[in-house]
């Protein structure tokens, strides 16, 4: 190194110089450093950003897609309340308000004695052919007999 060294240069100079057209290593590898570091920050941000999705996760499906929609909107308006919001949203379980209610409905059509196949739209999704021929409005002794039968297919 002492070869290309100008003659005005002091001859104790830090390793970390280089001599013209030798490569620069501290450069490299703070180049890689650098990189590293970008790629670091930038997975913990998103780790982070994707925080409240992962505990509304287990919750309900509404509770979901709500908190989710604020992480997307926080995310690209740079908006840090959105993400409060869908962070607080996330950490309080929502009441189901829709099993008891539908429960209730269930109860009080069998106290009125409504029939479950009178609505146009089932809530529960359930058919309506597990009504047998004895129980339908209109059968005769004789659909009642055919229904009691065990068939063996």
């Amino acid at each position: 190194m002492s070869e290309a060294l100008h003659p005005s240069a002091p001859h104790d100079l830090p390793g970390f110089i280089t001599a013209p057209g030798d490569t620069d290593i501290l450069m490299v590898v703070m180049g890689i450093v650098l990189i590293v570091a970008i790629l670091a920050v930038g997975n913990l941000y998103l780790r982070l950003h994707s925080l409240p999705e992962q505990m509304a996760h287990r919750s309900q499906k509404l509770q979901f897609e709500i908190v989710a929609v604020l992480g997307l909107l926080a995310l690209f308006t740079h908006n840090h309340l959105f993400w409060v919001i869908g962070l607080l949203l996330a950490m309080i379980d929502l009441p189901d308000f829709g099993t008891p209610l539908r429960r209730i409905a269930g109860s009080v059509e069998k106290i009125a004695d409504v029939p479950p196949g009178d609505e146009p739209a089932e809530i529960a999704g359930e058919s309506t052919s597990h009504v047998g021929a004895a129980e339908a409005p209109g059968a005769t002794k004789a659909d009642a007999a055919k229904s009691e039968v065990p068939s063996h297919a």
